[in-house]
């Protein structure tokens, strides 16, 4: 985070921090969140009403006392905050106002980040002429939060996988400097894990590992109620724990990476193959539309019990759950959120992973660790690359 010089400072910014993600709360409960006595807390909200980042909403239920003032942030301000998911395959962009309403209807772009010579370009013009388009003034747009798959040096703004400027520049000052708004770039697993400690099923929880399924396959740690970043920033990478039995090379270089097994993009090209082959499959019709991409579809066919989608989708859960059974013996999690895109297809998630965790893990530790389906699922990163902005952003 950036350093902020004076305590008021501080105090205004984790005031605005706490009602964007538990909006509304009394003054009473921002007391207890920002550790600062009442009649500090007071003058603070009162000067951030002033200044139209926070109004009144109203009373809070009653307690059997007299009833608290509920503050929230005021949309009327009219700030906004553009977010970006950003996957191997598919980006997509939104804009939000300070209540995570969306502003601008979620937009894709087809932006193959690893071989495309023109994705930075692509990736620059998709995101100013949207947010042209919005109508929005720049002047009222907080910053560009970006979740992309990758080594990500979050302080600096480096990618050390993908979208490598020229020149030594970073990634974060090159978009800056091209779009003319701050810009902030996290790994998308670790913004998925955030998403669900701030908004989703991890809200309050201490321990609890989050798998982003998509078209890769990722994780976010939240150890004691913060995300674990490990020593150099890069903890997290699950999907390289060599537990494949397939002499499939991986894109990291490596052979027997659980990737190659578990990711959305193993799953539709083995739905794709064995259709090529004269496999029965309501995806045969499914991918010719190209109005959504595949694994849309792949995940449509999966939810609507196409046997060839659950029969793929389950040997890959299988297979997510042996590397999750490793997991629970290492880290002894309280909870397991299944959340990324893949999520909505989580109830055939659920039982080939219970299966493996029940085959390969302890009973006293499987027996102490819950799976729970994300209700954010594709919301997810974008809900948390708004959130990267609002982390960073001064408020002055």
């Amino acid at each position: 985070m950036p350093l902020i010089s004076k305590n008021g400072d501080l105090l205004r910014i984790d005031i605005i921090k706490n009602l964007y993600y538990k909006n509304p709360l009394s003054l009473i409960e921002l007391t207890k969140l920002t550790k600062k006595s009442l009649p500090v807390v007071t003058k603070a909200v009162n000067n951030l009403v002033t200044e139209g980042y926070v109004m009144e909403q109203g009373l809070a239920p009653s307690t059997g006392g007299r009833r608290a003032s509920q503050f929230l942030l005021n949309t009327a301000k009219n700030k906004y905050i553009i977010s970006v998911a950003m996957d191997q395959l598919i980006t997509r962009m939104t804009i939000y106002d300070l209540a995570n309403q969306i502003i601008l209807p979620v937009k894709s772009l087809d932006l193959v980040i690893a071989t495309d010579p023109d994705a930075l370009e692509k990736l620059v013009s998709f995101i100013d002429s949207h947010t042209t388009s919005s109508g929005i003034d720049k002047k009222n747009i907080l910053g560009i939060g970006i979740g992309m798959p990758g080594f990500i040096n979050l302080e600096e703004g480096i990618n050390y996988s993908y979208l490598i400027p020229e020149n030594g520049i970073t990634l974060k000052k090159y978009l800056s400097d091209q779009l003319g708004l701050p810009v902030y770039i996290d790994n998308d697993s670790s913004l998925i894990a955030l998403a669900e400690l701030r908004f989703g099923a991890a809200v309050g929880m201490s321990d609890v590992l989050v798998v982003n399924i998509g078209w890769g396959t990722g994780l976010g740690m939240i150890l004691k109620g913060e995300l674990y970043r490990g020593s150099s920033g890069d903890a997290g990478e699950f999907s390289h724990i060599p537990l494949s039995n397939t002499n499939i090379l991986c894109f990291c270089g490596k052979r027997g990476c659980l990737e190659v097994e578990t990711s959305l993009l193993v799953m539709t090209q083995k739905a794709t193959a064995q259709i090529a082959e004269g496999a029965a499959s309501s995806m045969a019709e499914l991918f010719k539309d190209d109005s959504k991409d595949i694994g849309e579809h792949f995940l449509d066919a999966a939810r609507n019990y196409d046997p060839l989608a659950v029969s793929i989708l389950s040997d890959s859960a299988f297979t997510l759950g042996k590397g999750l059974a490793t997991l629970i013996h290492i880290m002894n999690p309280k909870s397991i959120v299944l959340s990324g895109r893949g999520a909505i297809a989580g109830k055939i998630f659920l039982p080939p992973i219970q299966q493996a965790i029940n085959e390969f893990c302890m009973p006293r530790m499987a027996n102490h660790t819950s799976i729970i389906i994300s209700e954010l699922a594709a919301n997810a990163e974008l809900l948390a690359a708004a959130s990267l902005v609002i982390e960073h952003h001064q408020f002055k």
